[in-house]
């Protein structure tokens, strides 16, 4: 019977980690394996948009997130050389995100969000230092080899590793090619105090220019920006996905831009470049006892800022389809998850590539065109921000 089951899960990131609070709650056994020494975060902000949010709170997390949480007023789109408002709609103001989309929306640092998805997973599941190398699945049970030597078995194993994943090697082959989206990315954190010439510092900005848009929003209570700036470059020759780079090249890369982008590009110490990249979406996200979510399933690029929130949605329906099933089960639950959850994160992919072509497009005749779009956007992102994974898969847990 379910109580019975035992879940092995590959990977401590946020995804893994709300799978383990779900499964623990569902009484599902759950154990976590984490190549780090420390279960820790790097990078900036995270974006949880409603139809995650929805998932969070039902698994006993709202007031934890809203204590480190921060609602932006608006969602702003301005011009790239003089900051004018191409189109404004609310978000936190008077509650119409939030009363639309079914749940909240929030900005968070990473490092937060970790710390309260760790709070709540129970004492005993993680096991750190284990970097999985091998999986190998048996007629009654799957087993995880760790670069120490030492293994685990389970009845399911859980494939949460991220883009670089071992697990979906086992799942998948060598399918998962990496796709160059053909634009680089620069991340950073700024205090509100060093940026005089930002408009407002509480919506969810997104700058629109010609080959290169900068996003941003409040975090940290709202003393802290966290942006992402993309640009157009025909190639990336780096080894890895992100190499450091000198703070002017963001700096040159925005001339002539607004102010309040260059003071924002410009304000950080130390400076990475990242190559965005994602993958083809996959043939197959199961094999047998095996199963992946979020990125190692679906990586996908950050301009719709759904990829933590689609991981989310994967390990809730999955903790939802491993409740109340004997062994024998295992199988066909693990693709009736793939079946209700390959469709949707396959559109969210698509969708996300075509985002930054929009907010791209030169001063021209297709302005007019654009400028109007991003006037419907609450519209045209409802499907994504409104959605309830578990009622649409008939798997509501009350």
């Amino acid at each position: 019977m379910a109580d019975e089951l035992r879940v092995a899960v590959v990977g401590g990131g946020i995804g893994g980690l709300v799978l383990a609070i779900a499964l623990a709650q569902r009484d599902v056994h759950v154990e976590v394996y984490e190549q780090a020494g420390a279960l820790r975060e790097i990078g900036a902000g995270v974006a949880l948009s409603g139809n995650a949010n929805r998932l969070l709170h039902r698994l006993g997390l709202e007031d934890a997130l809203r204590a480190v949480c921060v609602e932006p007023s608006e969602l702003v789109f301005r011009r790239w050389d003089d900051g004018e408002v191409i189109a404004a709609h609310p978000v936190a103001r008077d509650g119409w995100y939030a009363d639309t989309q079914g749940a909240p929306f929030y900005g968070v640092h990473r490092v937060e969000l970790l710390r309260v998805l760790t709070e709540a997973v129970p004492e005993g599941v993680v096991r750190l230092s284990r970097r999985a190398v091998d999986v190998a699945d048996g007629p009654d049970k799957v087993r995880v080899t760790f670069a120490d030597g030492t293994s685990a078995g389970a009845d399911v194993l859980v494939g949460a590793d991220g883009v670089h994943s071992v697990v979906r090697r086992h799942v998948a082959g060598e399918e998962a090619a990496a796709v160059w989206s053909g634009t680089i990315g620069y991340r950073g954190l700024v205090s509100v105090e060093d940026l005089p010439s930002l408009p407002d510092p509480t919506p969810l900005q997104f700058w629109a220019g010609p080959g290169r848009h900068l996003l941003h929003y409040a975090i940290s209570g709202g003393r802290v920006i966290n942006y992402l700036a993309v640009i157009r470059q025909a190639e990336w020759t780096g080894e890895t996905w992100s190499e450091p780079c000198a703070v002017d090249d963001a700096v040159s890369a925005f001339a002539a831009w607004h102010p309040a982008v260059t003071e924002m590009v410009g304000a950080v110490d130390e400076m990475t470049r990242w190559a965005l990249h994602d993958h083809a979406p996959l043939r197959q996200w199961t094999a047998g006892r095996v199963a992946l979510l979020g990125d190692a399933a679906h990586a996908m690029l950050p301009h719709q800022g759904q990829g933590a929130n689609q991981t989310i949605e994967d390990a809730v329906l999955l903790a939802d389809s491993l409740t109340g099933i004997d062994r024998d089960e295992i199988p066909a639950a693990l693709r009736r998850y793939e079946d209700q959850r390959r469709p949707r994160t396959r559109r969210v992919q698509g969708f996300s590539r075509m985002a930054a072509d929009c907010l791209h497009l030169p001063d021209g005749p297709e302005i007019e065109a654009r400028d109007a779009m991003l006037k419907r956007v609450p519209d045209d992102i409802a499907w994504i921000h409104g959605y309830d994974v578990e009622e649409a898969a008939g798997r509501r847990v009350q």
